[in-house]
């Protein structure tokens, strides 16, 4: 995801996921064949926006 921007929600409480502790929500909505499909702006934004 080196380059890409995606949206993200950032100010939910930290969570354990497997192994892992995840701070962030990205974003995404399945296609046809199930898999995700990230939210991503048109076009460049500033990193770190607020989402509306």
């Amino acid at each position: 995801m080196i380059g890409r921007q995606v949206a993200g929600v950032i100010n939910f409480p930290a969570k354990q996921i497997g192994k892992f502790m995840s701070e962030v929500l990205v974003l995404g909505f399945p296609d046809a064949d199930g898999e995700v499909v990230l939210v991503a702006p048109e076009r460049q934004v500033p990193n770190g926006g607020r989402l509306y």
